[in-house]
């Protein structure tokens, strides 16, 4: 999330949250969809992102931040496109469509 706060686009969306707990929860997404042994227990896309707003500009200014942030810390290819695949079927739920 350090890339996403650093971001002026983004960074309001994250005033005032917890950011020790949406880390967890992005780490058990990952786990999840890479096979690992965390499950994602936190709230459906939907609801968690409704009061946000989310427009599809900012969802791809996550998601490109969110697949640097992979790469860099050495995810492999087959790792990161499989995250990423799983990212881009959220974009209907977290944009409220």
């Amino acid at each position: 999330y350090d890339r996403v706060l650093d971001d002026d686009r983004l960074a309001g969306y994250f005033e005032g949250v917890a950011m020790g707990d949406l880390r967890a929860h992005q780490v058990a997404f990952v786990s999840a969809v890479t096979g690992g042994p965390a499950e994602y227990t936190g709230e459906d896309m939907r609801t968690a992102h409704a009061h946000l707003d989310v427009d599809d500009g900012d969802f791809d200014a996550v998601a490109d931040h969110l697949e640097i942030a992979l790469r860099e810390n050495g995810l492999r290819g087959e790792h990161v496109a499989a995250i990423m695949r799983e990212v881009a079927a959220l974009r209907d739920p977290i944009v409220g469509r």
